[in-house]
């Protein structure tokens, strides 16, 4: 027999012998549709809606005053004298830096001996005037030399109101030298120091009320969209997170910043608010008494002119998805404002949105 045939008869007796389970498939291939059956649902990352996620909806912002104003001397000269400084608390009428007065003063006396000299002219021509009438009275001068008295009195008389008029000039001049605070506040930035050659109309330092203050903060364009006209902030302090105050929307600056391309909001705070002026404050969209509900920017699917988030509902020990309708609102910092169709408590899906279907059935909730 040859040695092939004695294999192939070793090899069916062999075959023969074994237990007909030792030719079976193994369990892990047989059984496929109970095995998926056994399979727990997987877990999915959600999280629970509330109004009270402050690190993940906070823009920052500093607390300015809403009256602001350079001041500036209306006259050229050089500054002798700044009486304030940074930060300095003035009140209304207060001086607050002067100008050297001799070249004023000087200004001053001249004018004065040019309108003295424009009124001996003016009583000259005067005189002389009235002695020509006298004279054509007589038929002693002619017509032609008291038209040209007549217009050398008014003249004359030109010449000392331009000369009264200098003479003002120069003595409110004199009076600009020194510069006196408008209205009580507090000084919020210096432009000039002590012994510079100031401009009529530069900036010599700033000063802002303290009696109206607001926070000023930038948003991009996105996050503009949809935002009511009066929609409400809260402001508080990093180093005192449980004092937070209510803020307004009360302007929104027309053109957007040509670097950053974000637009400069401002709010209007309660008359008595404690936060000092340049103050670092966050805000955050939505009060106590309105709050507004946000979720992650990826949570939120659109299609077919729909927007909708996967909601988890649980009951007992299973929980399956459906999808929410909502109305988007702005976007901030990777967070989209809901304006309608959930509401606080509600737990949303926002990881792996795009591989659920209606009625899934999903496993314990996972946090981001």
């Amino acid at each position: 027999m040859k040695l092939r045939e004695l294999l192939c008869i070793v090899v069916a007796g062999l075959g023969l012998a074994a237990p007909a389970s030792a030719l079976s498939l193994p369990s892990w291939l047989t059984g496929h549709e109970e095995a998926v059956a056994e399979m727990k649902p997987r877990p999915v990352v959600t999280e629970i809606l509330q109004d009270t996620d402050e690190d993940t909806r906070w823009v920052p912002g500093i607390i300015a005053s809403k009256t602001q104003v350079d001041m500036a001397f209306q006259t050229l000269g050089r500054m002798v004298e700044r009486k304030v400084d940074l930060g300095a608390r003035v009140t209304k009428g207060q001086v607050l830096a002067e100008l050297a007065i001799e070249d004023l003063q000087a200004n001053t006396r001249a004018a004065q001996a040019a309108l003295d000299s424009a009124k001996v002219q003016l009583s000259t021509a005067r005189s002389t005037l009235e002695r020509t009438e006298a004279l054509v009275a007589r038929n002693v001068a002619s017509d032609a030399q008291l038209e040209q008295a007549q217009r050398a009195a008014a003249s004359a008389a030109a010449a000392v109101a331009q000369a009264e008029s200098e003479l003002i000039q120069a003595k409110d001049a004199e009076g600009f030298a020194t510069m006196t605070a408008p209205f009580s506040g507090v000084v919020s930035a210096v432009y000039e120091a002590a012994g510079a050659v100031v401009g009529a109309g530069a900036p010599v330092l700033q000063l802002s009320a303290e009696d109206q203050r607001e926070v000023v903060i930038d948003l991009p364009e996105t996050a503009l969209a949809g935002l009511p006209d009066d929609v409400a902030f809260t402001v508080w302090q990093r180093n005192d997170p449980d004092h937070r105050v209510p803020a307004v929307l009360d302007r929104i600056d027309p053109m957007a910043d040509t670097a950053t391309r974000t637009r400069r909001l401002y709010l209007s705070l309660p008359a008595d608010t404690t936060f000092r002026l340049g103050a670092l404050v966050r805000a955050r969209l939505g009060t106590e008494t309105a709050p507004v509900l946000t979720v992650a920017s990826e949570a939120v699917v659109h299609h077919d002119d729909r927007s909708f988030v996967w909601c988890v509902l649980r009951e007992g020990d299973s929980a399956y998805v459906t999808a929410v309708d909502v109305t988007p609102g702005p976007e901030i910092q990777g967070r989209v404002v809901v304006t309608s169709g959930l509401k606080a408590g509600d737990e949303v899906v926002i990881r792996g949105v795009n591989s659920l279907h209606e009625g899934q059935p999903v496993g314990r909730r996972v946090k981001p």
